[in-house]
């Protein structure tokens, strides 16, 4: 075996030099600050304003758009709102007739007023929100129409206000989100403080584009989006949002594909290591095996064995169903960069999954291998640190604990991250940032959407593995309505009888553990009742030892059902358990769905997966369990998740939906994309390090949004 090296320096002088962090710029620090920055706004506010901006910096703020203007501009007598379609907004010049407060609890208050052409009454039932004009008063009101009796009413009027003062009304009033506690003045208040700290920015955007176009500044179209008020009265609002929206979603598909570019230019500059191995560990583990490998086996260990070999940095996905044999491949991988003088690690997401692949190195390689996760502590903890850190330990596994601060390698040449979707970007960076140019090998059996973007951009390379070993046969999925939940259990009862195990998945509530616990704990104790003694129960609420017991229980088959949430997901390998059941399946993505799904057909028999949904379920829900049930093909499922529900954050750190974004929003956004990425592809063949005017305009766009860190889309997957 090569003796143990220190990994060489990468000087690149010819490679751009490293964009700005966000908010260096003096300009953009004011946009970069906290919410509490802004005047009036103390840490209550900024807290409630946090959850609707999904961020704690005044850009976060500016970036949270209206979700709808009402136009309040069209001023229309009491006859006209009689013709009014539902839901439509009356603005009205009416007086005051008469006020009645209400005489008892429950009962409202009215103030009936009249135009010209007709009555109107005012309906209010809080009095605390009516206000109080002298009969005769001139008022501006505004708001839905509703009929009593053949009366006009207006229930809860969404504004009144003097006639003197209707140069203070919100002609054009953006609505935003809120959330408890939150209300749209406050809101108002803080976007108006947020706006004016928007500085001049110089135009980034290709001024011909911007002018045939008519497309307003940066600033502007931000401006006219969280303020219109300040579009004249005889300006159609409809084509001035447009404009704007339009805009701010140039900036920000701009800001996309700039970052694209720059990281695909970086990545054919940057220098990687070879790690070309001897052969030596792989053949005595292939001895240990006993089996001989797959054709598609043999296939990707080439592939991959070729890129590590190479001297370019390696990103690949190895993408094969449950049980195809992916383990074994990144076991070749892992060995040939041993071989080659460097340590490989191997993240897994849950410590059930890592402690599982930790015993199977162990078992097969011919080499020191070494687990670390967070319930490892004390003495133990120090001895496999000093391990890794001295190079003593050639493979590591582990969970997230792997990439945590004190978690130092001697020289890490490879890491293979298992179970892809359940890590964050970050997560994965980090890892890979433990060593020198480490070359990155991504396992799963549905890519999330982001990495099938990157696929599609040609950024990542894949090797599949579309067999499985001999004797394995298809999982039979159906779809059943929860209103057939006694057949399915009565069917569940058959296969108890004839000897079958069976997983029952408790449903997706909210993303709370908690509240997922508190279901499957109902669901055990519904079905410990029927099954007495036979139904074990798995869920992440649980003390890990409790959780292991329970499926180690299931394991040796002195349960016959087992009851879980998504803990379940990965690392759980029982091959005599052939039928899971998943309740309400359309909560879940379609990735999980598939997991799930495999954790059962590890064996021999025939393997059964019952999807229950809602009768009511969702014509997207039920295209998405129609798709399940008719493959099994994980790319496909993957393809069609891609599909439904975008491809992620490609720059940034969110794994599906349209790409991160904030402002690029409503239809023909494709024309628009390929717009952005020409541009951007004759900017960065032109200027590639961004110099000159164009250039420092576009570094400070990439601040803004956030997409300055090129390097986390050449490591992340």
């Amino acid at each position: 075996m090569p003796s143990e090296h220190v990994p060489p320096s990468l000087p690149h002088p010819s490679e751009p030099e490293q964009l700005p962090e966000a908010g260096r710029d003096d300009r953009l620090a004011p946009l970069f600050a906290p919410l509490t920055s802004l005047p009036g706004i103390g840490p209550r506010h900024a807290t409630l304003l946090e959850k609707i901006a999904g961020g704690r910096r005044v850009l976060d703020l500016l970036f949270t758009l209206p979700e709808r203007v009402v136009d309040r501009r069209i001023l229309r007598t009491v006859a006209e709102g009689h013709n009014l379609a539902p839901g439509e907004i009356l603005t009205a010049h009416v007086r005051v007739l008469s006020l009645r407060k209400a005489g008892r609890p429950g009962q409202p208050s009215i103030i009936r007023t009249e135009d010209d052409t007709g009555k109107l009454d005012l309906v209010f039932f809080q009095t605390r929100n009516m206000p109080s004009p002298t009969v005769g008063a001139e008022l501006l009101v505004s708001g839905k129409t509703g009929s009593f009796q053949g009366d006009l009413t207006m229930p809860q009027p969404d504004h009144v206000v003097s006639w003197a003062k209707r140069d203070s009304f919100p002609s054009l009033e953006p609505v935003w989100p809120l959330t408890a506690g939150l209300f749209p003045y406050t809101v108002r208040k803080a976007m108006r403080a947020a706006l004016a700290f928007l500085p001049d920015l110089p135009e980034w955007l290709d001024q011909s584009l911007v002018t045939q176009r008519k497309w307003p500044s940066f600033t502007q179209a931000l401006r006219l989006m969280q303020s219109p008020e300040i579009i004249p009265p005889e300006v159609a609002w409809e084509p001035v949002r447009n404009r704007a929206l339009s805009r701010l979603a140039a900036d920000e598909l701009l800001a996309d594909q700039l970052c694209f570019g720059l990281a695909r230019l970086k990545a054919r500059e940057r220098h990687g290591r070879s790690f070309p191995g001897t052969g030596e560990l792989q053949a005595e583990m292939l001895q240990r095996f006993g089996h001989k490998p797959t054709h598609a086996q043999t296939m990707a260990i080439a592939e991959i064995a070729a890129d590590l070999s190479a001297p370019v940095p390696m990103m690949r996905l190895l993408q094969g169903d449950v049980g195809a044999g992916k383990t074994f491949v990144a076991m070749n991988a892992m060995l040939q960069t041993v071989e080659s003088g460097a340590q490989a690690a191997l993240m897994a997401p849950t410590e059930i999954l890592a402690r599982q692949h930790f015993e199977t190195l162990s078992r097969l390689c011919p080499t020191e291998c070494v687990y670390l996760s967070g319930t490892i502590k004390g003495a133990a903890r120090r001895k496999t640190l000093a391990a890794i850190a001295d190079g003593t330990a050639k493979i590591v596994i582990g969970t997230h604990a792997l990439f945590q601060d004190g978690v130092s390698f001697h020289d890490l040449g490879l890491a293979v991250i298992d179970e892809q979707h359940r890590f964050g970007v970050r997560q994965r960076m980090n890892l890979s940032a433990k060593g020198e140019a480490t070359d990155i090998l991504i396992m799963t059996a549905t890519p999330i959407p982001r990495t099938l973007q990157l696929m599609e951009w040609g950024e990542m390379s894949v090797s599949r593995l579309d067999s499985k070993p001999p004797g394995r046969q298809p999982i039979r999925t159906t779809l059943h309505s929860m209103e057939s939940f006694d057949s399915v259990l009565a069917g569940i009862s058959r296969a108890i009888r004839d000897g079958v195990q069976v997983f029952w998945v408790c449903p997706l509530i909210e993303n709370s553990e908690t509240q997922a616990a508190a279901a499957a704990e109902e669901r055990w104790a519904s079905l410990e009742q029927r099954f007495e003694g036979l139904v074990g129960l798995a869920h992440g609420k649980q003390d890990i030892t409790v959780r292991q017991d329970a499926l180690d229980t299931f394991r040796l088959g002195k349960t016959r059902l087992l009851v879980a949430t998504t803990v379940i997901e990965v690392g759980v390998d029982i091959p005599a358990a052939s039928v899971m059941v998943i309740e309400h399946a359309e909560r879940f993505g379609l990735a999980q769905l598939h997991q799930l799904r495999g954790r059962v057909g590890r064996g021999s028999k025939q393997s059964f997966c019952l999807l229950l949904h809602e009768r009511a379920a969702t014509p997207t829900a039920v295209r998405r369990l129609s798709l399940l049930r008719d493959t099994n093909d994980g790319f496909l499922i993957a393809d069609e998740d891609y599909r439904i529900r975008g491809g992620g954050d490609i720059a940034g750190d969110r794994q599906s939906g349209l790409p991160g974004f904030r402002l690029a929003q409503g239809a023909r956004l494709a024309l628009l994309l390929t717009a952005m990425q020409q541009d951007s592809e004759r900017e960065i063949a032109r200027n590639p390090h961004l110099q000159g005017p164009r250039g420092h305009a576009l570094r400070l766009l990439l601040e803004i949004f956030d997409r300055n860190d090129t390097d986390r889309l050449l490591i992340s997957g």
